[in-house]
C-alpha cells in the first residue's frame, strides 16, 4: 500500500501554497502528476482525484469505509459544532439528514420565493450609483438575510439586528484563510493562534446566547405548527424512534445551514455577475430571455450551471478511509483521505472543451451534465442538503438584480480566484458600477418567483 506521487515540497510549504495560491497549486500538480496525486498538508495526506470514473467509486462507495464527517472535522467543527450533519458519519448522519431533508424539498421551497424576492429587491435598491463597489458584500447581505428569516425564522427586530451583527463578525473572522487555519489546526490554536482562538470563542459564545434563547422561546410557541421557517420545522421533527433534536443538535444544524448556505451562495452570485459582465454577449442573451420570461428560463439555468462549473465555490470534498481500498489501481491505506476535486474535474477538456471559457450553452438542450463530472454540491449520500435551496436562491436573485439595476464591470479583466477560508471567492469581491436604477414599476418587483 502506498500513496500516489505528489509534490515534493516540504509539508509546511504545501500548506502555505494551498492556503495562499490554491488554484496555482492544484494546476501545477495536475500538469505534473495527472488526475491522481497526493498533497500533504499539516500532517494530512490527501489523494486528489479528478477522473469522474474514480469519483463515482468514491461517491457510491461504502460510507462506513469512506467517512466524510470525520474528514470535515478539522476545518469546521469549531464553527458548526460536533453535532453538525457535515461532521457525522454512519447511522447518526443518516438520522440527522432524514430530519433535515423535508425542509429543502421543492414544495416547501416555493414558500421561500416571495421572501427571497423581497430581500433581493430591497438590497438591489441600496446599490450605490455611478461609482465602483464590491458586489459580493451586497450578495452576502442578501443571503444572510434570507438565512436569518427563512431558516432561523427570527422576527424580533432587535434580536435580528444583534444576530446579524454578531454573525457577520464571526464569519468575517472565520473567512480569513490564515485565521481559519489558526482555529482549525490544534497545534496552531495552542501556539501562534492562541489570541485568535480566544477572540473566536468569545464571538461564538455571543451567537450561541442568541440562538439558545431563540430555541427556548420557540419551543414554547403555541403557534409553532403554523410556522414555515426551518428552525420551527426541525423543532417538531422526530426520528423513527420518536426522538426530537436536542437543543445542542439544533444549534449545530442551524450554524451548519448558516455557514454552508450563506457564504457559498453569496460567492456564487458574485461569480455569476463577474462572468456575465465580462461576457457581454452571454449577458445580452440572458437579458433577452428575461424580457420574455421575467422569472428566467433555460438560459438562466444554463448560466447558473456554467458559473458553478467554471467557478466552483468549494474546491473539493473529502473522505477519510477507515480501511484500505483500491482506487485507480492503487491500494490506499486506512487513515488516508481521498479528495474528489471539484475544481480540476470541472476543467477536464474532454468533458468541457475550452474549459476556461464561459459557455452557458454547454448546458442547453440535451447537454445534461454527467452525475460525476458536474459536482459543485458533492455527490452520493453526502450531496449538499441545501443544493436545491441555493439554486432556487440564484434563480430568484439574478433576474431580480438585473431587473432593478444596469451593471457594468469596474475592472477590465475577470476576477482572479482567491481563497476565503474554505471557499474560492473573487479576489476583489466583484467590483461593479451601477449606471442607473430601473423604475420599480418597470423592473421585476411585480414578477412571481419561478417555482422551485
Amino acid at each position: 500500500m502506498a500513496l500516489p506521487p505528489g509534490s515534493r515540497s516540504p509539508k509546511a510549504v504545501q500548506l502555505f501554497e494551498w492556503l495562499a495560491r490554491p488554484t496555482q497549486f492544484l494546476d501545477r500538480n495536475y500538469r505534473r502528476y495527472g488526475d491522481f496525486f497526493t498533497m500533504s498538508l499539516a500532517g494530512i495526506d490527501a489523494v486528489v482525484i479528478s477522473d469522474p470514473a474514480v469519483i463515482k467509486q468514491v461517491f457510491t462507495g461504502d460510507p462506513d469505509v469512506l467517512h466524510a464527517g470525520e474528514s470535515n472535522a478539522a476545518p469546521l467543527e469549531a464553527i458548526v459544532g460536533s453535532n453538525s450533519v457535515l461532521l457525522l458519519d454512519g447511522a447518526e448522519h443518516l438520522r440527522q439528514r432524514k430530519l433535515m431533508l423535508p425542509s429543502f424539498q421543492g414544495q416547501r421551497m416555493r414558500s421561500y420565493g416571495d421572501l427571497m424576492l423581497e430581500i433581493t429587491e430591497r438590497e438591489a435598491d441600496r446599490f450605490p450609483i455611478g461609482r465602483p463597489f464590491g458586489l459580493r458584500e451586497h450578495t452576502a447581505s442578501i443571503t444572510l438575510e434570507i438565512i436569518m428569516r427563512a431558516v432561523f425564522g427570527i422576527e424580533d427586530a432587535q434580536r435580528l439586528d444583534a444576530l446579524r451583527e454578531r454573525l457577520t463578525r464571526l464569519l468575517n473572522f472565520g473567512m480569513n484563510r490564515f485565521a481559519l487555519a489558526a482555529i482549525a489546526i490544534p497545534w496552531l490554536r495552542a501556539t501562534l493562534g492562541r489570541r485568535m482562538w480566544s477572540q473566536f470563542t468569545a464571538a461564538r459564545a455571543e451567537i450561541d446566547e442568541i440562538l439558545y434563547a431563540e430555541i427556548a422561546e420557540r419551543r414554547g410557541d403555541a403557534s409553532i405548527a403554523d410556522r414555515e421557517d426551518v428552525m420551527s420545522i426541525l423543532l417538531q421533527a422526530t426520528d423513527e424512534n420518536g426522538n426530537p433534536l436536542t437543543d445542542e443538535e439544533l444549534r449545530d444544524e442551524l450554524m451548519t445551514l448558516l455557514v454552508a448556505g450563506h457564504e457559498t451562495t453569496a460567492t456564487a452570485l458574485a461569480w455569476g455577475f463577474d462572468l456575465l459582465l465580462h461576457n457581454r454577449d452571454k449577458l445580452d442573451l440572458l437579458l433577452a430571455e428575461l424580457a420574455e420570461q421575467p422569472e428566467g428560463g433555460d438560459y438562466l439555468d444554463a448560466v447558473i450551471k456554467e458559473t458553478l462549473r467554471l467557478r466552483p465555490v468549494l474546491p473539493a470534498v473529502a473522505r477519510k478511509l477507515t480501511e484500505p481500498i483500491e482506487l485507480n489501481g492503487c491500494v490506499l491505506p486506512a487513515g488516508a483521505r481521498v479528495s474528489p476535486s471539484i475544481y480540476l474535474t470541472h476543467r477536464r477538456p474532454e468533458l468541457y472543451p475550452a474549459p476556461e471559457a464561459f459557455r452557458p450553452e454547454r448546458f442547453l438542450g440535451d447537454n445534461v451534465p454527467d452525475t460525476y463530472s458536474w459536482i459543485p454540491f458533492g455527490g452520493g449520500i453526502r450531496r449538499c442538503l441545501g443544493a436545491s435551496f441555493a439554486l432556487y436562491e440564484m434563480k430568484v436573485a439574478i433576474p431580480t438584480i438585473l431587473g432593478r439595476v444596469a451593471l457594468r464591470s469596474a475592472s477590465s479583466s475577470p476576477e482572479r480566484v482567491a481563497r476565503r477560508a474554505i471557499t474560492f471567492a473573487p479576489a476583489r469581491d466583484t467590483m461593479v458600477i451601477a449606471d442607473r436604477l430601473k423604475s420599480p414599476s418597470g423592473g421585476t418587483s411585480a414578477r412571481t418567483p419561478v417555482p422551485a
